[in-house]
């Protein structure tokens, strides 16, 4: 079946899997069945940077495309993704990333 892909523009430098990525235009390829997702970060027919992503739904479709960068561990990190027109988004970083951050009240 066919990749899904969207783009991206980011204009700090940030990182995707530990890998840093400098500020520019990305396209976005992903392949998986239902919410996990193996998402590919290329620039023109370069695969710059890969890491897991699971499908998130949203309420309603994004304005436009988006990326929201957490800026908690001191460096720009992508967690999710938003594209324009889509009632999805991609949360990167697997599943495991994302329960922890909710759970930390001790």
């Amino acid at each position: 079946f066919a990749s899904n892909k969207g783009s991206l523009q980011v204009r700090e430098p940030f990182e995707v899997n530990g890998q840093q990525l400098a500020p520019g235009e990305y396209q976005l390829r992903w392949d998986g069945s239902g919410s996990n997702v193996e998402v590919s970060f290329m620039q023109g027919k370069k695969e710059v940077a890969k890491t897991s992503a699971k499908v998130v739904a949203l309420d309603k479709a994004s304005a436009y495309n988006s990326a929201v960068v957490d800026h908690a561990s001191g460096k720009a990190t992508v967690s999710e993704v938003r594209f324009a027109g889509k009632k999805f988004a991609l949360a990167l970083g697997g599943t495991d990333k994302a329960e922890m951050s909710g759970s930390s009240s001790k």
